[in-house]
């Protein structure tokens, strides 16, 4: 058996499961930085996955407790989009990546994570990102700390985004 030490996991697997969504609480406290809260706009958030597919990996998630696509509102949808553009533009200037996946996860049986609140995923991809890890040992490794690619990501939005 392969190990891959990852001490930063433990306190997520001894912390105490909390009911309610996670989305909600995190979008109504005033921790920012420790939520990984890189941008508020006024209908959405956008955070980092703290258990990312890839550096970089991004959520957008609307304030509002809304668990599906056609109940969004339509001014949600289109500040989602907005955040999306803005996020790639971001992402593309401070990371460099070659491409993305963008997508959602509507439903358990999609692999939604968080249940009834939907949320858009931004992955950024790099060539030859696909290492040997997943392919011969099911597992995926994330180069950088989060604490280091939100500080990269903050400073690339308080840089006036987009110029």
């Amino acid at each position: 058996m392969r190990r891959i030490w990852a001490p930063w996991r433990l306190e997520y697997i001894l912390d105490e499961k909390k009911k309610g969504c996670i989305f909600c609480e995190k979008s109504k406290e005033s921790k920012d930085v420790e939520n990984y809260i890189l941008l508020r706009g006024e209908k959405c958030l956008v955070m980092l996955n703290a258990f990312p597919y890839n550096n970089g990996h991004l959520m957008i998630i609307p304030y509002r407790h809304v668990g599906s696509i056609e109940d969004l509102k339509e001014d949600e949808t289109r500040e989602m989009m907005k955040l999306l553009s803005l996020m790639t533009v971001l992402l593309k200037k401070v990371m460099s990546p070659d491409g993305f996946n963008v997508g959602m996860n509507l439903g358990d049986v999609a692999g939604a994570g968080i249940m009834g609140h939907l949320h858009l995923h931004i992955v950024p991809r790099w060539k030859g990102d696909c290492n040997f890890m997943p392919v011969l040992s099911d597992t995926k490794v994330i180069p950088e700390a989060l604490g280091q690619t939100y500080q990269k990501l903050k400073e690339g939005i308080d840089g006036n985004l987009g110029k």
